[in-house]
């Protein structure tokens, strides 16, 4: 027999791929860089948002609806491994690790959806 609360507890301590992922204009080039704890479930919502025209990021929204859904990807360009510490906290870890690419892409102005900091 299942036991419920020992399996949802199992599955809120498993860690999700977490790191840094690309949504890419394949007609512009035109790129943006994030971050998640969650990659998976932040493509989702980009996408999901991205679809209602909702999406926070207004120049990616604007060039979604000019140019539609199939001249976009989303890709992950890094992942974080988990520590084998359960109480470790990885937000510091992502921020750095998303730097690293913003830096390295510079995904600003005709480049890209960041803005600069």
């Amino acid at each position: 027999m299942f036991n419920k609360s020992k399996l949802k507890k199992n599955y809120k301590e498993t860690l999700r791929p977490m790191g840094v992922y690309q949504v890419k204009n394949l007609v512009s080039g035109k790129i943006f860089i994030g971050s998640n704890l969650n990659l998976q479930a932040r493509i989702n919502r980009h996408k999901f948002a991205l679809k209602l025209n909702s999406d926070d990021i207004k120049a990616l929204q604007e060039d979604y609806n000019k140019y539609g859904e199939e001249n976009f990807s989303f890709e992950i360009l890094d992942e974080l491994k988990p520590k084998d510490d359960p109480d470790y906290n990885y937000k510091e870890d992502i921020k750095v690790l998303e730097q690293l690419w913003i830096e390295k892409l510079q995904p600003f102005d005709e480049k890209g959806y960041n803005k600069r900091i």
